[in-house]
């Protein structure tokens, strides 16, 4: 715990270094282990601050749950985001690369999207992170119809939101049930989607 002395190596208590930490924590046991299985307590041990630093920073647990979905979508983006962004891929190619499961390894277990996650937790109860979860979906709807504009598609709306549909079903389905064949499946359909998209092109 903190006492709120400065030592070298050690952050002053309320200072920058508490917050990193507390949101270290937060993305690693919210992702971890859901939002509302992970205490204020156990995040405050593994953050290695004191309770009144951590109120400080963030008075409410919502308050940090709406940070830490802040934060991870500006520096910590979903592997199909940062897909979409790539240069070295066709627009089809960029397409298909979002159904690309997530490799973390055998004993990896399957965690889905953090904000999907955060709003299925919330129940209706936290409409700011239900908030943040829609704009930030839409924000990749928009980057899809895009890309299939991108693409060549003719009508690239629909095509756009239909692959959205099939990437976050894949991805919902992944996590509820701990199977990244979902993903591959989800990919065959999208090159039928593409396929029948482009072909009908002018």
């Amino acid at each position: 715990m903190e006492t709120g002395t400065t030592t070298t190596g050690t952050a002053r208590s309320g200072g920058r270094g508490a917050r990193e930490r507390i949101l270290r924590a937060a993305g690693e046991l919210f992702y971890a282990r859901g939002i509302h299985a992970t205490g204020v307590a156990a995040l405050i041990e593994a953050a290695h601050v004191s309770p009144r630093t951590f109120y400080v920073h963030f008075p409410t647990k919502n308050a940090l749950v709406e940070e830490y979905l802040r934060r991870f979508e500006k520096e910590t983006p979903l592997l199909a985001e940062t897909e979409l962004e790539r240069g070295d891929l066709t627009p089809v190619q960029r397409l298909l690369a979002i159904f690309a499961p997530i490799d973390g390894g055998p004993a990896a277990v399957i965690r889905g999207c953090p904000f999907h996650n955060a709003v299925v937790e919330g129940a209706g109860e936290l409409p700011e992170i239900a908030h943040l979860a829609q704009q930030h979906k839409q924000a990749f709807r928009d980057r899809l119809v895009a890309t299939a504009a991108e693409a060549g598609a003719a009508d690239p709306e629909p095509l756009g939101r239909q692959l959205a549909v099939l990437y976050e079903g894949a991805n919902a389905l992944a996590a509820s049930s701990d199977d990244a064949e979902a993903f591959t499946d989800a990919r065959r359909a999208a090159e039928t989607l593409l396929d029948v998209a482009l072909k009908t092109t002018p």
